[in-house]
Formats: structure tokens, sequence, C-alpha cells
């Protein structure tokens, strides 16, 4: 048992020696290996090192300490090899080296300084060098034919960042310099833009391009503010990549070869640095830009910002005041730099591009230059665009779109608001046909600034465009809410055909069906504040729809043009910003206030005749200043007007006008002209204040209650009111079919009724001028079912009270006793009374207790609101007179009184408000 022990012991002892052995070789060789990798790591570390110092370049110190190291023997043979080989192989090299650069470096951009200096550039801008020359660099020993140029990339290119050397700031000033001014002479005025920051220095920052400060091709930043530079380079940023995803391309270069326009200029922000890093949040503000800057046309020049970039970025180190290093040559090279450029020549050359790019901007343009080349051949399927003004000769545009769907226009008295909403209704006239887009435009304020664009009696040419123009509308917001509600009308209507075509914007509703109606609508409403001057419905339904369109509006092709004075007066929006941030498009005349950003001072300093237009909510990166042309002078909108007007003939219709300072005549009226013979006549008692020229009427069918109140003691307007009732339900009624039988105790009123008889028999109906009311009722009472058919035309029945209730003796009834059965009965019967009463005490008096439900229609002038709420079917009703205005309400058909315009008689002057 115990040597069975004993085997086991030995055969187990055995193992363990097998496995330590096979333990030992493995941690030999493990060793070994580690050994070699750290020898071979080592060697790569000295090779890597001995690259980078560059072995020319070594100090003694250096050089002696890489002799020492182990592998220094077979490292130094290795590159040494290398070299002599590359060197063999390369002859030919810097002589490709120079073709290329002077292949991508063309013209200032290669050229030495005396070739170009002083002469202005010609590149219009749409494609830039690739490289740009600052010095040159000798493959190896001094041999002449081993020199060739270096150049760094710049604009779309690169970014470059230069580290200077002790004692070097004139000569990296000189680089800076020398590559601004060869970038400055290569393009044409205006097709580069320099951004100058300097963290040291407020002034004196390249003195030398000084002269190009009066333009906007220079631009300085207060040295504590590195945030506005960077801000205002972010927003261009955000800017142009929206305009070129927009378009499909990612990037501006992508957008300039497919247009084969510039578009936008380049841009080159230098950077002045002392060496130490930014704190944290301008650094992630940098970084943020470098990344996105390059495919924006944005490149940036960093001296001494010791800030890694995440994006293409290419190195100058110099070493000394004439020498350098770049990662274009690597560090093996050394860069000789080109000498500065003499300070009088670039002064004298910078001021040459300022001149000639003050003389490319023309001085001040006129409206004619805002007109295409041909008239009305644009599609506003997608968009609209529109030229309004000039900005250094270049053309500064509005974009009216899904992507900048609504205006807003802010600008005092005075500013030129009213010059630029001509400028801005003619550029976009001029280049869309009126199947392409439809103007709504609607003046608030005392004035007829958009009258003219409707036909009148010195001009009968409108703006085809034109379909509403609503002038003088400032006590009649109804008018605009009326105007409001079409629109919300309109965009249901193309929602519901959007819908059933299966598509969501306007361009693929007009895809899918072409032969669809379907222009872009723009609503321009000047003084818009008016619609919310009060606290009542008027306020709370506009904006209600106001709200609604314009979060709905974009997609369906309607947009608004909101302008006011005086944008902070707004109650109806405080704590309802929901329209403000639909309208990103942003106008700000001088001085305006709260139509920009909270932060967006441009306005303030904005020059007079000019506006600053801003399609990014008002945030100061999307400001663009434009020198707005006289557009509202005489006869500089209207030869436009007529031109389109002649090329546009006989195919549209005029344009509805709404004129709030005159009151509309019968006999002019379309709703009276058309008027025939009709079994169920309609009493025509005004205007609609609506968006068309429509009538407002009570219908007088055989039932009870169809009896018409004029209520108030505004003489005009109620005789007004009578006279349109009768003439109009006279050219309804066949002759001998009804007899109108008229009385009027009021001597002042008598000439208006007898005018009126006159001309009800000359129409040929019998037509009675009663002095015995009591007895007329009574006979018309007394023979009330075989009666022929009348209407009772009652003039201040209120002063004939006293008549009526008087009774003779033993006479049982009194004539208001019949004049109440009339009321109640006679309309079932054919008999209606139109009367006026000059107060309601005195209506209620003739109706008696409960007898409301007898006058089924109602015309209320200088009454107040409240007395009329037992009328009103006990509602509430908000109404203050104004002269020339009635509240009308007539119970079959009205949820709520409506405000109509009294017709002005045609011998009387003509009275506050209407149409025309």
């Amino acid at each position: 048992m115990a040597s069975k022990a004993a085997e086991q012991r030995n055969r187990v002892q055995t193992a363990l020696d097998r496995v330590r052995h096979q333990i030992g070789l493995v941690l030999g060789a493990a060793a070994g290996a580690r050994e070699m990798a750290e020898a071979e790591v080592a060697r790569l570390t000295l090779e890597q090192e001995i690259v980078r110092v560059g072995m020319d370049h070594a100090t003694p110190a250096q050089q002696t300490e890489w002799a020492r190291h182990p592998a220094a023997h077979e490292v130094f043979a290795a590159l040494g090899g290398t070299r002599a080989a590359f060197y063999t192989d390369w002859s030919a090299g810097p002589g490709q080296l120079r073709d290329l650069v002077a292949a991508h470096a063309p013209g200032p951009a290669g050229r030495p300084p005396s070739e170009w200096l002083g002469r202005v550039g010609t590149n219009p801008g749409v494609t830039a060098p690739a490289l740009w020359r600052v010095g040159s660099a000798t493959a190896a020993g001094s041999d002449i034919s081993r020199t060739f140029d270096v150049a760094v990339p710049l604009l779309d290119e690169s970014h470059l960042a230069i580290t200077s050397a002790p004692k070097t700031r004139p000569v990296v000033d000189g680089i800076v310099q020398g590559l601004l001014m060869r970038v400055l002479s290569a393009f044409e005025p205006g097709a580069v833009k320099i951004h100058l920051w300097d963290v040291g220095q407020l002034t004196a920052i390249l003195p030398d391009l000084y002269p190009l400060s009066r333009t906007s091709a220079l631009s300085l930043y207060d040295p504590t503010r590195l945030e506005d530079l960077l801000d205002e380079l972010a927003g261009h940023i955000r800017r142009i990549h929206a305009t070129g995803m927009q378009a499909g391309h990612t990037s501006l270069r992508e957008l300039r070869k497919a247009t084969n326009q510039r578009l936008e200029p380049y841009r080159i922000a230098v950077l002045y640095g002392n060496g130490e890093t930014l704190d944290a949040e301008r650094a992630r503000d940098l970084k943020r830009v470098a990344s996105g800057a390059l495919a924006a046309g944005i490149c940036l020049i960093l001296v001494d910002v010791p800030t890694a970039v995440s994006a293409s970025i290419e190195t100058l180190s110099l070493l000394d005041e004439r020498r350098a290093v770049s990662s274009m040559t690597g560090s093996d090279l050394v860069v000789d730099l080109d000498p500065p450029m003499p300070s009088g020549q670039v002064i004298r050359a910078a001021n040459r591009i300022a001149e000639a790019l003050i003389a490319r901007q023309g001085g001040p343009r006129s409206f004619a230059d805002l007109m295409p080349s041909e008239i009305g051949q644009e599609s506003s399927a997608r968009e609209l665009r529109a030229p309004i003004g000039f900005y250094e000769g270049e053309a500064v545009e509005v974009v009216i779109g899904d992507a900048s769907p609504h205006a807003l226009i802010g600008g005092p008295s005075g500013s030129g608001k009213t010059n630029f909403l001509y400028a801005l209704l003619g550029s976009l006239a001029a280049r869309y046909s009126p199947d392409e887009l439809a103007l709504y435009l609607l003046d608030f304020k005392e004035g007829v600034s958009f009258a003219g664009l409707a036909p009148g009696r010195k001009d009968s040419s409108w703006l085809p465009h034109a379909k509403l123009v609503g002038v003088n509308v400032n006590t009649d917001r109804e008018f605009g809410l009326a105007l409001l509600r079409f629109l919300a009308d309109e965009l249901r209507r193309r929602s519901a055909a959007a819908k059933e075509h299966e598509v969501t914007n306007l361009a693929d509703l007009r895809e899918q069906d072409p032969s669809g109606h379907w222009p872009r609508i723009v609503a321009v409403i000047d003084e818009f504040q008016y619609l919310f001057a009060g606290r009542d419905q008027v306020t709370a339904q506009a904006t209600q729809l106001l709200e609604d369109i314009a979060r709905r509006g974009r997609s369906q092709g309607i947009h608004l043009v909101l302008a006011s004075q005086d944008v902070a007066g707004i109650e109806a929006f405080w704590g309802k910003p929901a329209v403000f941030e639909q309208c990103t498009l942003r106008i700000a005349m001088p001085k305006a206030r709260r139509v920009l950003a909270e932060t967006n001072n441009a306005a303030v300093s904005a020059p007079k005749w000019h506006a600053v237009i801003n399609h990014d909510s008002g945030v100061a990166h999307g400001n663009q200043l434009a020198h707005v042309p006289d557009a509202s002078s005489r006869n500089v909108f209207v030869n436009l007007q007529q031109k389109l007007w002649e090329l546009y003939a006989g195919r549209f219709t005029r344009p509805r006008l709404f004129d709030g300072a005159h009151s509309p005549v019968l006999e002019q009226f379309p709703a009276f002209t058309e008027l025939k013979p009709n079994a169920q006549p309609r009493a025509i008692l005004g205007q609609s204040i609506d968006v068309t020229e429509a009538a407002c009427g009570v219908d007088l069918p055989r039932v009870p209650g169809r009896n018409v109140a004029v209520l108030g003691g505004a003489t005009a307007e109620a005789l007004s009111i009578m006279d349109s009732a009768a003439r109009s339900l006279s050219r309804q009624m066949e002759l001998g079919q009804v007899e109108f039988l008229l009385h009027c105790p009021i001597v002042a009123s008598s000439p208006a009724v007898l005018d009126l008889k006159s001309r009800l028999e000359a129409e040929g109906h019998l037509a009675t001028l009663t002095e015995d009311l009591s007895a007329e009722l009574e006979s018309i009472v007394e023979s009330l079912s075989t009666t022929t058919p009348r209407i009772l035309l009652l003039y201040g029945v209120d002063a004939a009270l006293p008549s009526l209730e008087a009774k003779a003796v033993g006479q049982l009834k009194s004539g208001l006793d019949h004049l109440r059965t009339l009321l109640k009965n006679g309309p079932a019967h054919g008999v209606h009374t139109i009367g006026w009463w000059r107060s309601i005490a005195r209506l209620k008096d003739t109706l008696g207790f409960g007898g409301t439900d007898d006058i089924g229609a109602w015309a209320a002038l200088d009454v107040q609101g409240n007395e009329l709420s037992p009328f009103a079917a006990g509602q509430v009703v908000h109404w203050s007179p104004r002269p020339g205005r009635a509240l009308f309400f007539d119970r079959t058909t009205h949820g709520a009184p409506e405000v109509i315009i009294p017709f002005q008689r045609p011998e009387t002057e003509p009275t506050a408000g209407g149409t025309s």
C-alpha cells in the first residue's frame, strides 16, 4: 500500500516538473520577445525623433545623445539610405513642384508682387486658386535647380495656423499681409471680405490695409470681444449652409459651381493670439466655427492661437526672421520666406481696391435697377424671390417661401417703410405674373398708400396682381378681420386640395394639379396693430385667425407681410409669440424698435433710405443692409403699373377697392344695379364690410317678424338706410304689385322723403305720403286679409307716437294699437314695416310689453351696444357708435350683429366711411 502511494507521488512530481519546464521555456521566450519589442520601440522612437528634428538640423547635444543609443548606427544607416534613394529618384521633383504651384497659384496667387501689386483683380469669385505663395525651399544643398515655390491652401481648401518665434511679429504681419493682398488682388472688388481680431491691439492691426476699412472689405473687432467675431462667422455658416442644403449642395463651392455665380463673398478671418490657450468657451466656439467654415467659403488664419481644430489646417512655424517650417513641405525642409511687400505699395494698392469697390457700387441705384430683364417669367412654385435694394453694388433679395414664410416690417414715421413696401411689391410684380402671385393689400393708417394700385378717377389702370386694396380702414377693424377670414377659408380650400392629391405643400400641389389655379398669396397689412386696438371680439378673433394662418399658411403658399411703426405696442401678442415666431423674415427701417432680435441693434445705426434685411428671425448674423431706391415718388411705380396693366390687359379682373374714407353710392353698387323683379324681395340696407363687394340686406317673406327698425338719431345715415331699402325693393317689385306708404312727421327730413316718393313714382310704383297715419293704419288693419302688399316707410315713429296714442271719444283702439297689430300680423299678409326710431326707449314704447320679436331686423346708429341686447336675442352687444357706420342684426341669419356702411345719398355730400 505504501509503495503504491509512493509511486503515485513520483508520477505527480514528474508531471509537475514537466509543467515547470514548459513554463520556464514560455517565460524565457516571452522575455526574449519583450526585449526585442522594447528594442524595436526604442529604435522607432529614435527614428521618429530624428525625422521630426531633421538630420541636418540637430544640435550637437542632440547628435551626441542619438549616437549613444544602441540602435543609432542602424537608424542613421536606414534614414541615410532612404534619403539618398529619395534624392536619387526625385531629381525631377523640384521642377514638378514648380509646375504644380504655377498651375494652382496663377496670377497674384503665385507670381511676384511686381507683376500685380496695385492692379485691381478681375476674377468674379466663382472659382478660386487652390494655393497661395509664402516663400521657397531647396530640396538638398544649394543647387538652384532643387529650389521650388512653397504655397499654402486657403479659402475653400484649408485654414492656416502660424506660430511666431521671438521678435518676429513684423515678419508674421508681412506673411499675413502678403497673403491677404494676394487674395484681394486676385478677385474683383467685393468678392473677398477680411475680418481682423487681435487679442493685444485695438487698432494698428495691419495698418497698411486700412484704406479698405472705408468699405465692407475690411472689418475690425474689439480685442475683448472675440465672441462677436465668432458669432458673426457662425451666423454666416448657418445661413450659407441652409441656402446650400435647400439647393441640395453640401458646400458653397458646390453651389457656386452649379449656379456659376459667386452668391457669397469669400471671407478670411485673421485671429492674432498671444500664445496662451483661449478660455474653454471661446475655444469651443472657435472649434465649431472652424469645422463648418470651409464649406461656407470662410478661411481662418490663426496666429499664435494654440487651439486644436477638427478641420483641414496647414501650419507655418517661424524659426527666425527669415525662415520657417511648414506642414506643406515637412519639418526636414526649411522655407525661405518671401520678403514683406513694401508698405507704401501696399497702401496704394489697398486704396485702389477700395476706390474700385466704391466705384463699382455706382452710387444710389434707381427703382429701374430692381426690374428683371424680362417681365413675369419667374415661377412661384417653390418660393418668391425679389431684390429690394443694393449693398455695395450687389442686389439684396427678399425671399418669401417655406423657409421664411412671413415678414415683419418695422419703422417709425418717415423712415421709408411705405417706400420699401412699394419696392417690394414692384419687384415681385415684375418677376411673377398674376397667375403666379396674388396680392391682398390693406392699410390701416389714415392715408391712401395703396389706393393707386386700384383704378381711380384720374388713372384707370391697376396693378394686375392686386385682388384686394383696402385703404383708410383705421376705424374699420372688421375689414381686417374679413380679410383674415378670407385667407383662412382659402387655406382650408388649399389644404383640402392638397389632401385630395396626397401632397403636403404648394409646389407639389401645383405639380399634381397643373390645371388648378394656385398662385402664391401675399397679404400685406400696414399698421396691422390696429387689428388688436381693442379688448373685444375683433381682437380675439383676429388673433386666433392670424396665428392659424401664420402656422399653416407656409405650406399652402399663403404669406403675411405685417408692417407697423411701433411693434412694441401690440398688447394682443404679449404672451402669444406664435405669429412673431413664424415671421422669420424681419425688415427693420432706420430706428425701428423690437423688429430684430433684442440684442440686434443694426437698425439703430442704419442710414436713411436703407433697411436691414434679416431672414433669420432678427438674429444679428442674418443682417443684410440694403439701400432701397425711390419707389414711391411721382410716376415711379405708376410707370411700372401702367406697363404691367397693358401687358396683362383683359386677362385679370380689377381689384376690389375698399376706401374707409368714402361712402358707397347705391346707383354704382353691383348688388343694386343687378336687381330684377323677384318673388322673394330683399331690402338692401348698406354695404357689408367684407372682402367681396357685398350688400347687406333683409329678406321680406310673408312670415311673422319681418319688419325692419332703424335706430338712432344720426339723421343722414338713417335717411340713407330708409332710402336704399325702399329703392332696392322697388327694383324687385312688378308694377302694381306693391304700394309704398310714407309718413314723416319730422319737418327737416321731409325733402328727403319727398325725393324718395318722386323716385318711386318715376319707376311706376304707387307711393303715397300720408299725413293721418292713424287712419291709414286702421284702414290697413281692417282689410289686412285682402289688402294689397304694402311697404310702410315710417320716418321718426317716435315723433308720431303722441298722435298715434290719442283716441277719439268712443274709439276702442288707437293708432298705436293698429301699428302694433300690423307689426305683429302684417308681414304674414305682405305688409312690412320699415321704420325709423330715434331712440331705443321710444321703440320699446311702440312695441309694448314683449313685442321685440316683431322686429326681425334692425340697423343701429348712434346707440350704445348695451341698449341693443333685448333686440339681439339677449346676447351682449359690443358696439360703440362711429360716424358713417351702422350695426346690423337679422335674427334669422345672424349669430351676432355686424357692422355695415350706409350708402351715400345722391343729394347729400359724402359722409365719412365706405367704398368706391
